[in-house]
C-alpha cells in the first residue's frame, strides 16, 4: 500500500499514518484515475467496441510509477483538472497503434467522478474495519461494566444514577449505526460515464450500436455500481458520501466528548490508556485520541455543507461545483478514515475506574436519589409534604456536610412508615433498566 504519511500531514495528526491517509494519498488517486481509464477501454473491448490489444496496451501502460503527480498538478491549472494532462501521457505512453483508444468518448469528469468512488470504496472500507474493531472494544467494555454504578449527568449536573455499561452500549449504538451507513453507502458507490453531456453519443459515434450497455459493463471491470444514470449533475453519491462521513465522525465524536470530560483531573472516572505527553508539563497524560476525534468531529459538518452545496449544479456539467467537491471528500473520507483509527485505538485502551464512579455519587450527600425518594415518600407523606421535607433536608445535607439518609433516619414521621430508608437512599439500587437495556443493546450485531 501506498505510504501513510504524505506531504501534506504535517498538521494534521489526526488521520496522519492511518489506512485512510494512504488510501486518499495523491499517488492513490493517481492509480485510480489510470484503473479508470483503462478499465474504459477493456469494457468497450469486451462490447467489441475496441480491439483486445488495445484493452492489454493501455492496462500495461497505466502503471502509476510512469507517471509524476507533480507535474499533472502543476499543468492541470490549464484545463482545471487533472485528467486532461493525464490523457496526454497515457496517450503517449500506449503508443501510436492504440493511443487513439485512451479515453475514447469519455469527458475529464467521467474518469475523475469514477477514480473518486473508487479511492471512496477502499477508504470506506477501512474506515468499516474500524468501526467493528470499536464496536467490538466497546461492547466488552458494556459487559464488564453492565452493573459498574455512576453519576448519571445532565446539563452537567448530576441527575440520577446511570452504569458506565449503558454508557459504553450507547456509544457503541452510534458505531455500529456508523458503520451500518458507510456499509450501504460503499455498497451503492456508482461508476460514472456518460460522455461530454451525458448521453453517451459520443460511443455511438465510434460505433457502439447500445451505447446505454456500455456503462454496466465499464461499472464491473471496476466492481462499482452501474449507474442508472450519468450523474454529473446527479450528486447523490457525493451527497450520500457527506452524510455518513459526517454522521461517522460526529458518532465517534460523542464518544471523544464523554472521555474527555469524564478523563478530566478532577473527575478522573476513566482514562485513556496511553495519553499523551505535554512539551512543558512532564505529569501530564493528555487524552490525545479523544482530542483528535473531536477535533475531527469540527470540521466534518462544514466540509459536509460544501459537499451538500455542490447539490445545486447547473446545466448538464457544472462550473464550479463539481470543482469545489474535491478537497473536501478527500478531507472528509481522512477525517473520519483517522478517527475510526483513534477510536478503535481509544475503545481498546480505555481504562475505567469504578471506584471513582461510586465515590462521586456521594458528591451530593445522597441527593442523587433525590428523585426516588420523591416518588417513594409522596404516598406515605403526602406530595405537597415530602418535596417540603425533602427540599429541607437538602439544604441541611449540603450545610451540614451529612448523608441524606441520615437526615432522613432522624425524622419522626418516617420512623413508622415500614420505609427502607438505607435501600432507598443506595444509588447502586435506582439503575432503572440500565441492566437489561445494556443486554439489549449487546445483542445487535
Amino acid at each position: 500500500m501506498t505510504s501513510a504519511v504524505s506531504g501534506d500531514s504535517l498538521l494534521a495528526p489526526g488521520w496522519a499514518g492511518s489506512p485512510a491517509a494512504g488510501a486518499t494519498s495523491d499517488s492513490a488517486y493517481l492509480g485510480a484515475l489510470l484503473e479508470a481509464e483503462a478499465a474504459l477501454t477493456r469494457a468497450q473491448a469486451a462490447l467489441g467496441l475496441a480491439p483486445a490489444r488495445a484493452a492489454t496496451a493501455v492496462t500495461e501502460a497505466a502503471d502509476p510509477a510512469r507517471f509524476d503527480t507533480a507535474s499533472l498538478a502543476e499543468r492541470a491549472r490549464g484545463g482545471g483538472n487533472p485528467v486532461i494532462p493525464l490523457v496526454a501521457d497515457l496517450t503517449k505512453a500506449v503508443g501510436e497503434e492504440y493511443g487513439p483508444y485512451v479515453h475514447r468518448g469519455a469527458t475529464s469528469q467521467d474518469i475523475l467522478d469514477t477514480a473518486t468512488m473508487l479511492v471512496a470504496a477502499r477508504t470506506l472500507d477501512l474506515i468499516v474495519a474500524d468501526l467493528e474493531r470499536t464496536g467490538r472494544a466497546l461492547a466488552a467494555l458494556a459487559a464488564e461494566h453492565r452493573d459498574t454504578v455512576m453519576p448519571g449527568r445532565t446539563l452537567t449536573q448530576h441527575a440520577v444514577p446511570t452504569t458506565f455499561g449503558l454508557k459504553a452500549a450507547g456509544w457503541r449504538s452510534l458505531v455500529l449505526d456508523a458503520r451500518d451507513r458507510v456499509a450501504a453507502v460503499r455498497g451503492a458507490l456508482p461508476a460514472q460515464l456518460g460522455g461530454a453531456a451525458g448521453t453517451l453519443a459520443a460511443f455511438g459515434a465510434y460505433g457502439a450500436p447500445d451505447p446505454a450497455a456500455l456503462p454496466a459493463a465499464y461499472a464491473r471491470e471496476l466492481g462499482l455500481a452501474a449507474p442508472l444514470l450519468p450523474w454529473h449533475t446527479l450528486r447523490t453519491p457525493v451527497a450520500d458520501l457527506a452524510g455518513c462521513l459526517a454522521l461517522t465522525t460526529g458518532a465517534l465524536g460523542k464518544i471523544a466528548a464523554d472521555v474527555l470530560v469524564l478523563s478530566r483531573t478532577e473527575t478522573g472516572e476513566v482514562a485513556e490508556g496511553s495519553g499523551g505527553g505535554s512539551s512543558a508539563m512532564p505529569h501530564k497524560a493528555n487524552p490525545v485520541r479523544s482530542t483528535l476525534i473531536a477535533a475531527a468531529a469540527r470540521r466534518a459538518p462544514q466540509l459536509a455543507a460544501t459537499l451538500y452545496g455542490s447539490l445545486a449544479a447547473e446545466d448538464e456539467r457544472p462550473a464550479g461545483a463539481w470543482h469545489a467537491e474535491w478537497e473536501p471528500l478527500r478531507d472528509l473520507l481522512r477525517l473520519a478514515g483517522g478517527a475510526a483509527r483513534d477510536a478503535a485505538e481509544l475503545a481498546e485502551g480505555l481504562r475505567v475506574r469504578p471506584e471513582v464512579m461510586r465515590a462521586h455519587l456521594d458528591l451530593t450527600h445522597g441527593l442523587v436519589v433525590s428523585e426516588r425518594l420523591s416518588a417513594e415518600l409522596a404516598p406515605v407523606l403526602g406530595r405537597a409534604r415530602a418535596k417540603a421535607l425533602l427540599t429541607g433536608l437538602a439544604r441541611r445535607a449540603f450545610a451540614e456536610g451529612r448523608a441524606l439518609g441520615d437526615l432522613l433516619a432522624e425524622e419522626p414521621e418516617l420512623h413508622d412508615t415500614g420505609l427502607d430508608l438505607d435501600g432507598l437512599t443506595d444509588p447502586s439500587r435506582y439503575t432503572g433498566c440500565a441492566g437489561v437495556l445494556t443486554d439489549r443493546a449487546l445483542e445487535r450485531r
